[in-house]
Formats: structure tokens, C-alpha cells, sequence
């Protein structure tokens, strides 16, 4: 990619693409192509076929998806199979269509197997059963892998995929029943501060609610007091955790730097698992994790964990050898990024 090169970045407003899109533009990117839900929806594949023969980019990102947390996920289970798929297989298509350069599909570390071995290599994928409460999400993720892959192999395309870990950053979701744990987490621990500091009409705010009493069944249904916060699962599972604009430079340097021919060690065998891994190495107990966010949000009370509600895969810390190698490292430790997290929320409208 050159600064003039025209590029389509899928996904702009999320907390992928909104860091990829920061990313590029500080780095001298001045022809970025976005587009929002209500001006192209992904799914249609007849708009997406469409967009790509107007707009002709040379290059894209692909970091539109339906995303969420365990909740959301082990819920909303069709919903979040189709539409990734349906999004993945357009752009993709289109792209090798219409004679995209290159191509950066995002996807997530959920893609291994429940018992995959820690730290995950990107070799484990395909040698396991998967999560079953986030199935149908790793199931198309898998599936815009091989999809990059398969099209590479077949038609001389140039995709690369890579799967980040869990992110956080400015841009979060932090609705309390679709968004993920660490983002959940602050914003309960936030209300229950200004609970116990009997900030009534911060939380009506906060809640977007018309009174306190009808803040009182979203708080008891979330497991907020003033003196208890309580966190679904029994607190053991560990999780890794990276800055979403280290991500996005990652994502970048990858697009600048690497081609799918350079990820194929040996052309005589099966090409398989070509994905990279993007994360920190390092993981951190929920518990701890809680003990941290607790800290950075000033709440004084206690935390109650649940084990009658389910923690999910016990660890899923991500090998990123290859990623290294590659000659890229994260610079943002949760004690950095954490407040800067906060602060964000604060900041929100």
C-alpha cells in the first residue's frame, strides 16, 4: 500500500475498524473508502457486488462483523452465524471479483478448540471441539479463514486473515448484556459506585432511564448493589486482553509488510493455518482482572462471583511467535490501558 492507494474499510464505526481507521490516517493513508450500515448493507450481496464496481478499492479491511459476549453470543445464535458468513462470503467475493491487491479479513482467537493448547498456536485450529456457547460465531470465522485461503490457493488471490484476541479501547461496547467481559465489567463497577456514593441521578443518566425506580430491576438483574457487584462464573478463567489501537497498527503492518505467499513455508504440502495471531502473550485471571477494574473505578465494595453461571473455556491465551517474528510487538499494558478506558467511558455523550 502507498499513501494514494484507495481503500475500503469495512466495519469503520466498531472498535476494530474505528482503530484501524485512526491508524491509517495517522499513518498518511488519504483515500479511504467507508461506509456505514444504512449506506451499504454487507450482508446484500447484490449492493456489496455493486459498491465494488463503482468504488474499484485496491486494497481492504475487513472488520465488519456481528460481535458480542458470551450472552449475546450463546443467544442470538443464528443471528450471529448468518450474518458473519453472509458479510465474509460478499466482500471476499467481491474483492477477488474485482481484482482487489490485497485483503485483511479479522477474526478472533475464539476459533480454537476448547482445549487447545496454551499458549494457542495457529496449528491448533481444526483439532478440537469448539466453545460451545460461541460456536456459530467461530464456526463463520473459520469459514472467512479458509474461504482467504481457498481463494488464494484457487485464483492466485492475495488474503491474509488474522485473529486478534480479546480487544478493549475507545469505541467499546458496554451494554451490559451484549458486550464483553471487560468492558461489562467497568461499567458495573461504575454503577455500583455511584450507588454507594448514592449518585441516584448519575445513574439514571448512565442507564438512560426516567427515574432511579426504574434503574432499581436493570441494577438487581446485573447484580448491582452499593456494597456488591456480582460477576457471572467462578472468577478462574484467564483471558488475554489487548489495546485496540495496538491491534489496528498491528492489522496495518501486516497489510504494509506481509503477502499470503510469504506465510506458505513449504509449497510441496497442504497449505493450511496461513491465519496470524494478534495479541499479548500474556493472560490474567477474571478475578484479577475485576480486582484491577475495581481499582481503576474507585469502588469500595466487594465482588461476588457466580459459579452457578457459566465461565466459558477456562484459558485462551494466544502463541503469537509467528506475529513476532514477523517483527511487530504490543506496546499497552492493562495498567495503561485500563484508565485510558475508563477515561473513554467518562467521555461518552
Amino acid at each position: 500500500m502507498n499513501q494514494e492507494s484507495k481503500i475500503f474499510l469495512a466495519g469503520h464505526r466498531g472498535l476494530v475498524g474505528s482503530a484501524i481507521h485512526k491508524n491509517l490516517l495517522a499513518k498518511g493513508y488519504n483515500n479511504i473508502i467507508t461506509r456505514t450500515h444504512a449506506e451499504l448493507e454487507l450482508t446484500n450481496q447484490a449492493a456489496v457486488d455493486e459498491f465494488f464496481l463503482q468504488q474499484k478499492p485496491e486494497y481492504v479491511f475487513l472488520a465488519a462483523a456481528k460481535v458480542g459476549g458470551i450472552v449475546a453470543n450463546n443467544t442470538y445464535r443464528g443471528d450471529f452465524i448468518y450474518t458473519n458468513l453472509m458479510i465474509q462470503n460478499n466482500v471476499i467475493h467481491s474483492s477477488y471479483v474485482h481484482g482487489v491487491k490485497k485483503l485483511l479479513f479479522l477474526g478472533s482467537t475464539c476459533i480454537y478448540p476448547r482445549l487447545a493448547p496454551q499458549p494457542m498456536p495457529e496449528s491448533c485450529l481444526l483439532t478440537g471441539e469448539l466453545e460451545y456457547t460461541n460456536e456459530p460465531y467461530a464456526i463463520a470465522k473459520i469459514a472467512g479463514i479458509k474461504l482467504c485461503e481457498s481463494y488464494n490457493i484457487q485464483y492466485g488471490t492475495n488474503f491474509l486473515s488474522v485473529m486478534p484476541t480479546n480487544l478493549y479501547g475507545p469505541g467499546d461496547n458496554f451494554d451490559l448484556e451484549k458486550s464483553h467481559v471487560l468492558p461489562a465489567l467497568l461499567r458495573k463497577l461504575h454503577l455500583a459506585k455511584l450507588l454507594h456514593h448514592e449518585d441516584f441521578e448519575g445513574i439514571v443518566k448512565d442507564l438512560g432511564v426516567s427515574s432511579f425506580e426504574d434503574a432499581v430491576p436493570i441494577l438487581d438483574r446485573f447484580g448491582v448493589s452499593k456494597d456488591v457487584v456480582e460477576i457471572w462464573g467462578s472468577g478462574k478463567p484467564r483471558r488475554e486482553f489487548l489495546w485496540s489501537e495496538d491491534m489496528a497498527d498491528a492489522c496495518v503492518f501486516i497489510m504494509e509488510h506481509q503477502d499470503f505467499s510469504d506465510l506458505i513455508k513449504d509449497k510441496t504440502r497442504e497449505i493450511r493455518n496461513t491465519h496470524i495471531n494478534i495479541g499479548t502473550g500474556i493472560d490474567i485471571s477474571i478475578r484479577d482482572l475485576a480486582e484491577l477494574l475495581r481499582e481503576v473505578v474507585g469502588f469500595p465494595g466487594d465482588l461476588r462471583f457466580n459459579p452457578d453461571l457459566p465461565d466459558g473455556t477456562y484459558q485462551k491465551l494466544t502463541d503469537v511467535s509467528k506475529l513476532n517474528q514477523l517483527g511487530w510487538k504490543y506496546s499497552t499494558s492493562l495498567e495503561q490501558g485500563l484508565p485510558r478506558l475508563y477515561e473513554n467511558y467518562l467521555g461518552q455523550p
